[in-house]
């Protein structure tokens, strides 16, 4: 899980807001809860203390004090229910009950209380720390007399500890179903996120005409999705009005370029001119060579743009392609003496347009002829690997730096300048390499090290049933 992403910190920060709540709700649940126990507890200890002050000590005077402790272990038993009850007059325990069945106090450990702890009413109310436990008493002063009634705070720790128990097993529970369904909450509302990502991605030059999935939620992804697309839809003018300018002028200037050639060339012929101008003539004509090269190189983009690569689609062998096409051009490496090998691979059946890619096979090893110097070697090799088909183009030539691998497809690059141009490069053979690739579902890649060649690999799937 990426832990910088948006989801994991939605979650994170309501993971953590949303424990902190109930910890907090839990702990003030255990401290209402403890003092509404124990007020309870002390109230029902001060009105049994009452009821004894009302009943018994009221007759004291008639009965006297012995049958008043008698009547008091008869009534009310504390030992076997676990309580408290002392009588005092006058600092003089009259009465004080045995040790609790439960064994949780020792009686004679609860400290007398003070007369002056008494409110107006007579009434009492403590809790008292003994070495054998706590005891919450009730007492009534009446005539002289204290009347103490307390109990062990053990039930109501017990049942402080079953609520403890309680949240600590039902908060991780609580906490865990609400992250859950808040990731799930989270990961739903995200959704549409990923999908505008996916499609963006999928979005380029050639399929401009692709809008991102619209979310009819009325909010801000809405807002931002109608946004991209109408910002799509610009691009899409910007770029269609930009291939249309460079389709058009190439195709225009074809014919005054022709026209300019034919006149150079008619002009060429007259014997009568001087050598300085029969070879300014011969410079005129190469650099028109060139210009109808680099527009014929950007009429192919162009139509490469508009779709036209994929036009034709038939199978065919790319082995017998390459082989033919390296023997079409082995008089082109004959001029520098350059050695051109052809390695092949039986039955490589591909799919796609059969011109585009003998396209591909001439710009590359006419781009490895033109910078491998003379008596170099070219190797082209075709091979099955999985389900594509290989070929590799492969010079000893000058190799290209590191820092312009990245840039070798882009059009118009050239590694040098005064090079290519003296090489007669316009930086758009590769480009062209490129686009046919992407035009027939292939990959073209390049490695290269200065001074050690360059090899040109082009990956492209197999045909089906091969």
């Amino acid at each position: 899980m990426n832990i910088r992403s948006l989801s994991f910190r939605l979650v994170t920060w309501y993971a953590g807001v949303l424990t902190l709540v109930f910890v907090v709700l839990g702990s003030l649940t255990l401290i209402f809860l403890r003092h509404y126990l124990e007020s309870a507890v002390l109230d029902t200890q001060a009105r049994r203390a009452r009821q004894i002050a009302d009943t018994l000590i009221a007759s004291v005077d008639r009965t006297g004090e012995q049958v008043m402790t008698r009547q008091v272990e008869e009534l009310y038993s504390p030992q076997l229910n676990d309580r408290f009850i002392r009588i005092t007059r006058g600092g003089q325990v009259l009465y004080l009950s045995g040790a609790p069945h439960d064994g949780t106090f020792l009686p004679a450990d609860v400290p007398a209380p003070s007369a002056a702890a008494f409110d107006p009413a007579g009434v009492f109310e403590r809790k008292e720390n003994v070495p054998s436990g706590s005891v919450l008493i009730g007492a009534v002063a009446n005539g002289g007399y204290i009347v103490e009634v307390g109990v062990s705070t053990e039930r109501t720790e017990e049942t402080l500890r079953q609520v403890l128990l309680l949240l600590a097993v039902g908060l991780p529970v609580g906490v865990f179903i609400a992250v859950s369904g808040g990731f799930v909450l989270v990961r739903r509302a995200l959704k549409p996120v990923n999908q505008i990502a996916h499609k963006a991605e999928d979005i380029s030059q050639h399929n401009l005409s692709e809008r991102l999935p619209v979310v009819h939620s009325g909010d801000e992804l809405e807002r931002l999705s109608v946004s991209l697309n109408h910002m799509i839809a610009r691009l899409e003018d910007a770029v269609q009005s930009s291939k249309r300018f460079v389709a058009d002028a190439s195709h225009e200037l074809r014919t005054p370029l022709t026209v300019l050639r034919g006149e150079l060339e008619s002009l060429a012929q007259d014997a009568q001119l001087r050598v300085n101008t029969r070879e300014s003539l011969g410079s005129l004509l190469e650099e028109v060579d060139r210009l109808s090269e680099i527009v014929e190189s950007l009429l192919a983009l162009s139509k490469l743009d508009a779709g036209e690569a994929s036009a034709e689609r038939v199978r065919f062998d790319l082995a017998v392609l390459v082989t033919t096409t390296a023997e079409q051009m082995s008089l082109l490496a004959e001029d520098k003496n350059i050695t051109v090998e052809c390695h092949a691979a039986t039955d490589v059946i591909v799919e796609g347009d059969r011109s585009r890619m003998k396209q591909v096979v001439v710009n590359l090893l006419d781009n490895a002829i033109k910078y491998t110097p003379n008596g170099g070697n070219v190797l082209l090799r075709i091979a099955r690997e999985g389900g594509n088909a290989i070929l590799e183009v492969v010079d000893n030539g000058v190799g290209i730096p590191a820092e312009a691998l990245p840039h070798m497809f882009k059009r118009f690059f050239r590694v040098d300048d005064s090079r290519s141009r003296q090489q007669g490069g316009a930086g758009l053979g590769l480009s062209i390499v490129k686009s046919i690739c992407a035009a027939q579902g292939a990959e073209v890649d390049v490695m290269s090290r200065p001074g050690s060649g360059s090899c040109f690999r082009v990956r492209q799937p197999l045909a089906r049933g091969v």
